[in-house]
């Protein structure tokens, strides 16, 4: 098995945990962090194919690698809104989920004692 090869397969696994914690997992910051695997597996797969178009004798062409700094970069500020985001949850709710079942269920903190609906 070549180092490439592995790398591709490597980067599958990362999309394929990734996928099964962001369906698996109702926490927030646990999907964030499976959205992030998915993420770092698309550009090790992106970065793999790219350069095995280099070394098939394809001209080198620095676009894939500019979109996958790109991509980083955003990757990396999404991320920090999304943490923000489920701090600011946290601080209004009291508590961080997703669930509907469970904003009914429990009364608000809110002043004017609404539901949460």
């Amino acid at each position: 098995m070549t180092p490439p090869v592995l790398a591709g397969l490597a980067g599958a696994a990362l999309v394929g945990f990734g996928l099964y914690g962001l369906i698996l997992h109702p926490h927030p910051l646990r999907k964030l962090l499976a959205f992030n695997l998915i993420g770092s597996g698309v550009f090790l797969v992106f970065g793999i194919v790219a350069r095995r178009g280099a070394a098939a004798g394809l001209p080198f062409d620095p676009v894939p690698q500019a979109m996958v700094i790109t991509g980083i970069v955003v990757a990396f500020a999404a991320s920090a809104l999304a943490v923000a985001l489920i701090l600011r949850l946290a601080a209004v709710s009291g508590k961080v989920t997703l669930d509907p079942e469970a904003w009914a269920k429990t009364p608000s903190t809110r002043p004017d004692g609404g539901g949460g609906q």
